[in-house]
């Protein structure tokens, strides 16, 4: 039994030896006999190889339905006359704007490809003035496009090459929008629903005004002097009719435009403001407009008091803008991204979002076209209104008064 012990540990020390001297790979399976002479042959199991059937001279693999060449077909289709299921002008172009104005955010990385679009298939001058027609529509009938709309007049007055007898498509523009403020009188004396959609030109024509960029003859970039003197008239007739809906809009339109607009007259040696701000004074001392509304013009005088909240650094001898001045836009409210990154209406980044945040706010809320239940729940302005003024805002209110009509005996 010994003898048999001794012949086991030899074998056991042999097969050690031999796996040392063979350097068998690790994860592999030796097999060792537990008796017999065929201890000393250790056996590897070796792993069986599966070989593959790929092969990279295969054929391209499309999923059942695809169509390889939807893409180009699609851009094809944009060149069609319309027949056999193949998208119009209209189509295509009110499919884009339907897009920006659900993805305003699109406008940077998409607008080159619509323009270059445009230029193929805008030949003629009634397709222009198909365009221009269906960018105006969309600017002053869409909630929240006018902003959208005017930068997009902007960049395709730049960008499109046609320019027919009729006008170029800026000229077009131009000559549309003035169809419309030909009839600016009658429009601010209409009903509520003319009312309504003649405040959306008002504002589109003050986005226009801020985002149309003409180049002079040396180079220069400058505003529309047609549009300067356009608005001027626009808030004669919303004043010359004081019905709360008109005044909101001529308050709307003076935050967005007020500042540009008074340093655009100073540099002519007019004072176009002080007469639009005397204006408002009267309105608030003689017409039968809301207390609500008259509270609104009130804080619209006291703005362009402030200089329209723009503050002017003290080593700089420039006047401040919306485009240079970081703190132009103090007046209005401050939103936070996701992530808490705080932004205003100054941040380009965040122009689009800011706009449609402002809306969620109601930052003029309930006011609708009719100036009806404006300080109903919710009302960022006006909550905390009492129905009676407090006695601090009732004593302002009577020195205003008393000094305006001191100003009106003089």
């Amino acid at each position: 039994m010994v003898s048999s012990f001794l012949a086991l540990k030899k074998s056991l020390a042999l097969a050690k030896e031999h796996l040392q001297q063979t350097r068998i790979p690790s994860g592999s399976r030796v097999s060792i006999p537990t008796s017999g002479p065929e201890m000393a042959k250790p056996q590897v199991a070796v792993t069986p190889v599966t070989m593959s059937k790929l092969s990279v001279k295969a054929p391209e693999f499309y999923p059942s339905g695809y169509n390889p060449n939807f893409n180009q077909n699609l851009a094809d289709s944009c060149f069609e006359d319309g027949y056999g299921g193949y998208l119009t002008l209209a189509e295509y172009v009110q499919d884009f704007l339907n897009h920006l104005t659900e993805q305003p955010g699109c406008f940077e990385t998409e607008i080159e490809q619509f323009a270059e679009t445009l230029n193929g298939w805008v030949i003629t001058d009634e397709a222009l003035q198909e365009l221009v027609e269906l960018i105006y529509q969309q600017a002053t009938s869409v909630p929240n496009f006018s902003y959208m709309g005017a930068r997009l007049c902007n960049y395709l007055s730049h960008r499109l090459t046609i320019s027919p007898q009729s006008g170029n498509f800026r000229q077009l523009l131009l000559k549309r929008c003035r169809a419309e403020f030909e009839n600016r009188d009658e429009a601010a004396k209409g009903d509520e629903a003319t009312r309504k959609q003649f405040h959306a030109f008002v504002l589109f024509l003050g986005e226009l005004y801020l985002n149309l960029e003409i180049k002079g003859t040396k180079g220069q970039v400058t505003r529309a002097e047609i549009l300067q003197e356009g608005l001027r008239e626009l808030l004669n007739a919303l004043f010359s009719n004081p019905v709360d809906s008109n005044l909101i809009c001529a308050v709307k339109l003076l935050k967005l435009t007020g500042s540009v607009l008074e340093d655009a007259w100073k540099e002519k040696g007019k004072d176009d403001m002080t007469e639009v701000i005397q204006r408002i004074e009267n309105v608030v001392l003689d017409a039968n407009c809301s207390r609500d509304v008259k509270h609104m013009l009130l804080k619209l005088v006291e703005l362009r008091s402030s200089n329209w909240g723009r503050v002017l650094g003290t080593s700089s001898h420039t006047e401040a803008t919306p485009e240079n001045d970081p703190n132009y836009f103090m007046n209005e409210p401050t939103f936070y991204t996701s992530d808490g990154i705080p932004f205003t209406a100054a941040d380009p980044d965040y122009q689009e979002e800011y706009q449609e945040l402002l809306e969620r706010q109601d930052w003029f809320p309930d006011y609708e076209e009719n100036g009806t239940d404006l300080s109903g729940a919710g009302d960022l302005c006006f909550d905390d209104i009492d129905d009676e003024m407090d006695p601090e805002i009732e004593e302002a209110y009577e020195k205003f008064c008393l000094e305006s009509e001191h100003g009106r005996k003089q």
